[in-house]
């Protein structure tokens, strides 16, 4: 859908918002293939959890084999969106399917639940895989090939937790300053972003009522075909009719549970999966904003230390001048 088909105000995307991916024409070349497959229920004294194999296929020089298979927990994965996010601040993560909501929590391992999580996760990868940049990154690559306990090693080598306190304060601060000379086209992209996820949120909203109602209708329309037919036994002059009209509500049914699949494979996925990559835009630009104000005030810090050094210059040069304009020895004892 043309986004600006929502408002006539609304602004053009500009071009440099998406990671633009442009390949040339010719054979494919990719060269990492990853499947997520094969869930695993685990059940602890603390916590039960679901784990799903990787299984990672390349022909990279840089991995010591072709063929990879480890098993990795939900936590794993936001591990490495956020080692990705830390790394690569201004490009845009691919979303991850969001994290159980204890309310739903009597649907956690429904095996429905478990195979949409493990969908999005492959695809979540993949996406990874297929970017120019992130597909290179360090810490993607710990992740297809180490082992369990490996990994859990890898993690504890990240940054202590003086450093990240030391992040978030600057991060703190740099949100309370503010951004001063936000260039004109971030304005822009700031504005799109904060449009398209409002729209795009009501939107989202919408077709999940949609369902549910729909859902609501074809439960209670399903219990009327056979109320018909067990009334159908007692009317003997009305049986033709009322059967009839229990066929009708069975193909209403049929349409019904049709038109629901599709809501419910083809629309609602897609549309809250921008809901989630409009989430992603607002967390890049907010870092990028971040970026922004840690320059500004370090080139504001490097304007008062050149002010500095510029008077103490001055004030040298001064020294200097009243230094020469001073009367010698030998000038002073001609004039005795």
């Amino acid at each position: 859908m043309d986004m600006n088909s929502f408002s006539p105000m609304m602004p053009t995307s500009p071009l440099s918002m998406i990671n633009q991916i442009k390949f040339e024409d010719g054979p494919d070349l990719k060269d990492l293939f990853i499947t997520v497959d094969a869930p695993e229920s685990h059940v602890t004294t603390i916590e039960t959890f679901i784990t799903y194999r990787i299984v990672t296929k390349t022909s990279r020089g840089e991995f010591d084999s072709s063929e990879f298979e480890v098993r990795r927990r939900y936590q794993d994965f936001l591990w490495l969106k956020g080692k990705l996010e830390e790394a690569h601040p201004t490009l845009i993560i691919p979303p991850l399917p969001e994290k159980f909501i204890v309310k739903g929590m009597v649907e956690r391992f429904n095996d429905d639940f478990i195979e949409t999580r493990r969908k999005a996760l492959h695809k979540f990868l993949n996406r990874i895989a297929d970017h120019p940049t992130l597909t290179f990154n360090e810490d993607f690559k710990v992740f297809l090939t180490a082992q369990a306990e490996e990994l859990s090693s890898y993690k504890k080598q990240g940054p202590g937790l003086l450093s990240r306190m030391g992040q978030t304060v600057r991060a703190v601060a740099s949100s309370m300053r503010g951004v001063k000379n936000r260039p004109e086209e971030f304005m822009e992209m700031n504005n799109f972003i904060e449009t398209f996820s409002q729209k795009i949120n009501l939107i989202d909203k919408i077709s999940q009522r949609i369902y549910k109602e729909e859902r609501d209708y074809f439960d209670e329309m399903k219990e009327y075909g056979p109320i018909h037919i067990l009334w159908s036994a007692s009317e003997e002059e009305l049986v033709d009719t009322l059967k009839g009209i229990a066929g009708c509500i069975e193909q209403c049914c049929k349409a019904t549970e049709k038109r629901m699949a599709g809501l419910s494979e083809a629309l609602l996925p897609v549309v809250h999966e921008y809901v989630l990559y409009s989430e992603m835009l607002v967390g890049v630009m907010k870092r990028r904003d971040q970026i922004q104000t840690e320059l500004d005030s370090k080139v504001e810090a490097l304007t008062y230390k050149k002010a500095d050094i510029d008077l103490c210059l001055a004030t040298w040069e001064s020294f200097l001048t009243s230094q020469t304009d001073l009367p010698s020895e030998e000038d002073s004892e001609e004039k005795l």
